[in-house]
């Protein structure tokens, strides 16, 4: 998942527009690094606290913080509807996940077990220690379960959270963190520090009160914070970039392949790391996928984002829209080419483009409603192409056999595969990337060990009196 921010990084304010009619909506204040110093120790003095609690006292807390987010699901979806031009059924969903992630790592509180180990001499046990401070910096093409994926299970295994949201979409975050303190979490505990990712970003990956970092953003910038946590050995979960293939075979389904296929790399306006944006088809069959993909594409609707009926929504800013077009101008040719409104607002069609592999829009990460169709002659072809990519988050197998599918999910490099489906992300089930796609996985019932320490402890047994 890119984060492409706005170039605003020596303004002590951000401007916040609504991407589908580019109206100021609000003007948040950018927080510096003498804010971000000043608000890691209130964070460590919170953080102990918290950990001293019982973990039923911290699952308490959660559920009620998730319940909050419950009563206001409705008023948080119609800021992510304003401040990232999402459509609106979406934007309930990404409430409620958040509100799902609570509850499911309030779960977890109460159930991070450690182990004992046999050992001749005494007993070996090993306990769960929380980091302390934890970092998270979110994207702004998932703004809410994005910054939940951090929060929920770094708070649940008892460490403070400093969350710096994007530029581009702070407010859903701060709303968050309101809802945070109304439903009875300590002071301090979360905190929301809106700024650049040069400045503020940087100001919390360096920090050495900061135990871990997670990052949700470009494979460049990822890049960047691993180098700058090397220096304090923090701990890091980098969740990056994808260019996910979507291998359509002869065997297949074609019908429901063609008409799943647009959701697949037009769900958020292609602004998804997991999007299928490199459509692999084999030969035999490609004509007619083709024709079927086209009717979908053309009625998967584009516009206003307050209306349940539209599928897809502008992209998230001006500059992202350039991006788009520096890789596909809107005059180009196009296989396929949707409708997008016309006036006001960062808008871009749907794009489907026919291409090869070593094509650059089928290698590089476009970030926009634009999939490339490249044609495949057997399994052996279709891994191969699968695989030429520097990235490996996701991808989708659409067969009948059986075998095949198991064959084939074996091969591909790449952390979240689905059959004869385009699901990538479920709360209770591991997430993360291959190569340059990131380290690290996020969700499942993993989470919470990822934001703790294991401490190994031996106690020594004294043998029986008279024993020899």
């Amino acid at each position: 998942m890119n984060e492409h921010e706005n170039e605003h990084e020596h303004q002590h304010e951000h401007r916040i527009l609504n991407p589908a009619t580019e109206e100021l909506i609000a003007t948040v204040p950018a927080a510096t690094p003498q804010d971000v110093d000043a608000a890691v120790k209130r964070a460590a003095t919170a953080q102990r606290g918290w950990a001293a609690l019982a973990p039923g006292d911290r699952a308490r807390h959660l559920r009620r913080f998730a319940d909050a987010v419950d009563t206001h699901l409705e008023e948080l979806a119609q800021l992510e509807v304003r401040e990232a031009g999402h459509p609106v059924g979406n934007a309930r969903w990404e409430a409620g996940n958040a509100r799902d992630l609570l509850e499911y790592a309030a779960g977890g509180a109460e159930r991070l077990n450690g182990a004992q180990i046999p050992v001749a001499g005494g007993l070996d046990v090993t306990f769960h220690e929380p980091l302390g401070v934890v970092a998270v910096i979110a994207p702004w093409n998932f703004p809410m379960p994005i910054a939940a994926w951090g929060l929920a299970p770094a708070l649940a295994a008892g460490n403070a959270v400093l969350l710096k949201p994007a530029e581009t979409t702070p407010l859903t975050a701060l709303r968050l963190a309101g809802l945070a303190l109304e439903a009875g979490l300590p002071e301090d505990l979360f905190q929301v520090l809106p700024g650049a990712g040069a400045i503020t970003g940087n100001a919390l990956v360096e920090h050495p009160g900061v135990a871990k970092v997670v990052f949700t953003g470009s494979t460049a910038v990822g890049k960047q914070i691993m180098a700058k946590c090397a220096a304090g050995v923090k701990r890091v979960t980098l969740e990056l970039g994808g260019k996910s293939p979507n291998i359509v075979f002869a065997d297949a389904d074609v019908e429901r392949a063609a008409a799943a296929a647009p959701g697949s790399f037009l769900d958020n306006t292609g602004q998804d790391c997991c999007a299928r944006s490199r459509i692999l088809v084999q030969r035999s069959v490609y004509d007619r996928f083709m024709e079927l993909l086209e009717p979908a594409v053309k009625s998967f609707t584009a516009g206003d984002p307050a209306d349940p009926a539209t599928q897809m929504g502008p992209l998230i800013s001006a500059a992202q829209r350039e991006r788009v077009r520096s890789y596909v101008p809107e005059t180009a040719p196009a296989a396929i080419r949707g409708e997008a409104p016309a006036g006001k607002g960062f808008w871009y069609p749907a794009t489907v483009l026919e291409g090869r592999p070593e094509d650059r829009t089928a290698v590089e990460e476009i970030f926009g409603p634009v999939a490339v169709v490249i044609p495949f002659e057997d399994e052996a072809e279709a891994v191969r192409i699968a695989n030429a990519t520097d990235y490996g988050l996701s991808g989708s197998i659409w067969t009948r056999d059986v075998s095949r599918a198991l064959r084939v999910s074996r091969a591909v490099a790449a952390g979240n595969l689905s059959v004869n489906s385009h699901s990538s992300v479920r709360y209770w089930t591991p997430f993360g990337g291959f190569g340059q796609s990131g380290l690290g996985r996020e969700l499942g019932p993993g989470a919470l060990a990822a934001f703790t320490e294991t401490k190994n402890v031996f106690i020594a047994v004294d043998p029986p009196a008279g024993s020899p």
